[in-house]
């Protein structure tokens, strides 16, 4: 089973996340925000990151260069999904380590097939 880590600092948008991939198959984890989130990473294995930009303590962006500059953990793939909607928010994300960036909401068929096809995990 792939694990899944959202990284959120709503608690309805980790619910949201976590609910359609559980649906989907994926074991999920959660933090509710960066520090939080890049210690689970390194103390588990992860398929995946969901991570938002926005959050108290570590935004997204310092946690994903963060997780890039970590040998052990620097190729998981991570999507970014943020309100953000400006150009220079996806440059940003990319430029941090992101594989995708999506704003919210995302639907969720749109949210399962993308974690599937990151994670090379077959259709249920």
């Amino acid at each position: 089973m792939k694990r899944v880590l959202v990284i959120d600092d709503a608690t309805t948008v980790r619910m949201y996340y976590r609910q359609v991939l559980e649906a989907q198959g994926f074991a999920v984890e959660e933090a509710a925000n960066g520090y939080e989130g890049l210690e689970k990473a390194l103390m588990e294995s992860f398929d995946l990151y969901i991570v938002d930009i926005n959050m108290p303590k570590m935004d997204g962006y310092t946690l994903l260069r963060s997780i890039r500059q970590e040998p052990a953990i620097c190729a998981t793939p991570a999507i970014m999904i943020s309100t953000e909607g400006q150009v220079q928010d996806a440059n940003a994300a990319y430029a941090a380590g992101a594989n995708l960036y999506f704003n919210k909401p995302v639907k969720p068929d749109v949210l399962a097939l993308t974690v599937r096809m990151l994670t090379g995990e077959k259709p249920t």
